[in-house]
């Protein structure tokens, strides 16, 4: 490599492998591999018969900012990356020596079509395309840290269950709350902050498991408030709770994240059960474990159970919108409507920009009783504050339908955006099937949710719930695919 044309001051200058290392603090190896695979600015002493070597300070801390090189967590984890527990495939670290994010990024297993593959950013995915590398780097922070921990370190894994709380630095904890505070605020930018500020904690202290929590939380959310797909989100969200289980099993946080991955992302109800249980045996005051597993219990169908945990949720958080939002929800699956109605409509006027009340109106109060109007001006604003585009086009084209046929129209103009969108690699079969349900052609319907279910779409989690599908619920074919997802039926 040849020099930069600026000489550097000769106190910069680092005149071995040694003092090389020690400025990454890493062993001579790495950065000798480092030399060799990544370019790292190192220099030979001409006429040395030793190998001797040197490198000028100001050009590594250069190289360290190039922009498609990440800081190893360890060295260990790029020497020889075996798979994780998980049954994700190693993830190599991001540098220039990387192809593509399809070389760096996992795969769940149950994945396997490439049109919903979550390497592909979609192009309705503003927050992500924004930062092409932010949902990489986390990921090779996850691995490489939970490499070092699981093969760098050669005691029993049980023994984590007995070791002392890991104390962290204090930027990695000063990081981390930062990102709590963003996350809370569930904005597609405040998220996209929180992920920033989680990635930046795991930096500074690999073996902190909170951020990784953090970063499973906010991936979990990140489907629902921003044009991210479920695709995208839940695998990354099941990465980053595993690897916080692995650092700290008795992490109540932990467990609660992995508990809401595993059903949303996997379908997979029996570990979301107990792993929600187990947060809650951990930390019973963590309203947050409360909550989501309100959520969860309602998708299953026992609303009684799911009232009694958003208000034990609500009782030790009474100011956090989410879990009021969520009530209305449940409320809603409980058939206390008029109460829902009320809070929703409350939240709404006090929380404008804040998501899920807009969207509950919507779609479960105001569509299911006709308020078309009502409906169309809270999707709109859904859509607005998710800052996706093709969800505003998806309204404009309902409401044009309405306006010329009335009910008949609107749903016609919801399966021809369905089937356009799917068709663009846009949209999911899931889609197709529920606007072809809800217009009674139940063969097609049954057909696209066939597709759905092979594609492991993350949608079929709702089938149980859609009122849509209600007309299938006695159907042979449709019994069978909800049995299959683990789901039960809701009427």
């Amino acid at each position: 490599m040849a020099a930069h044309s600026q000489a550097l001051a000769p106190k910069k200058r680092l005149d071995s492998w040694k003092e090389i290392a020690a400025f990454f603090g890493r062993d001579e190896r790495t950065v000798k591999r480092w030399e060799k695979e990544r370019g790292l600015p190192v220099y030979r002493v001409p006429g040395s018969a030793r190998g001797g070597v040197f490198a000028y300070a100001e050009e590594l801390a250069e190289w360290l900012k190039a922009p498609n090189v990440v800081w190893e967590a360890t060295a260990a984890a790029a020497d020889n990356p075996p798979p994780d527990e998980s049954g994700f495939p190693a993830i190599a670290v991001i540098s220039p020596t990387s192809k593509t994010a399809a070389d760096i990024l996992p795969i769940h297993p149950a994945i396997a079509d490439p049109a919903f593959d979550p390497r592909v950013v979609p192009p309705t995915a503003k927050v992500a395309a924004a930062k092409p590398f932010l949902w990489l780097v986390p990921l090779a922070l996850i691995v490489g840290s939970f490499l070092a921990f699981s093969f760098g370190h050669r005691e029993p894994r049980f023994k984590n269950a007995l070791a002392a709380p890991h104390v962290p630095s204090v930027e990695a904890q000063d990081l981390y709350l930062k990102g709590r505070y963003y996350f809370e605020k569930r904005t597609p930018d405040d998220l996209n902050k929180a992920v920033d500020f989680f990635t930046q904690a795991i930096v500074h202290d690999p073996a902190y498991p909170a951020p990784y929590v953090g970063l499973a939380d906010t991936y979990n959310l990140l489907r629902e408030y921003s044009a991210m797909l479920p695709q995208e989100a839940f695998p990354r969200a099941l990465a980053a709770a595993r690897k916080a289980v692995e650092l700290d099993p008795n992490s109540a946080e932990a467990h609660n994240s992995l508990a809401f991955a595993s059903f949303w992302g996997s379908f997979d109800a029996a570990t979301a059960e107990h792993e929600f249980r187990r947060a809650i045996e951990l930390d019973p005051s963590l309203s947050r474990a409360h909550h989501w597993y309100a959520t969860f219990l309602v998708q299953l169908g026992r609303a009684p159970e799911a009232l009694v945990e958003i208000e034990r949720a609500r009782q030790l958080n009474p100011s956090s919108t989410p879990i009021l939002a969520d009530k209305g929800l449940i409320l809603i699956q409980a058939g206390k409507a008029e109460e829902a109605r009320a809070l929703l409509m409350q939240l709404t006027a006090s929380q404008p920009d804040f998501i899920p009340p807009h969207r509950y109106l919507a779609e479960n109060i105001y569509f299911p009783e006709g308020n078309y109007a009502g409906y169309f001006q809270e999707e709109r604003t859904v859509a607005r504050l998710r800052h996706n585009a093709t969800a505003e086009k998806t309204i404009d084209a309902e409401e044009k339908g309405y306006n010329g046929g009335g009910l008949h129209g609107l749903l016609e103009a919801r399966l021809r955006t369905a089937q356009d969108q799917y068709g663009h690699g846009l949209g999911s079969a899931f889609d197709v099937a529920s606007a072809h349900a809800a217009l009674g052609e139940n063969d097609e319907a049954l057909k696209y949710l066939d597709i759905a279910y092979q594609r492991h779409d993350l949608s079929l989690v709702r089938l149980g719930l859609e009122v849509e599908f209600r007309p299938l619920h006695q159907d042979p074919t449709f019994r069978e695919l909800v049995s299959k997802i683990g789901v039960p039926l809701v009427n």
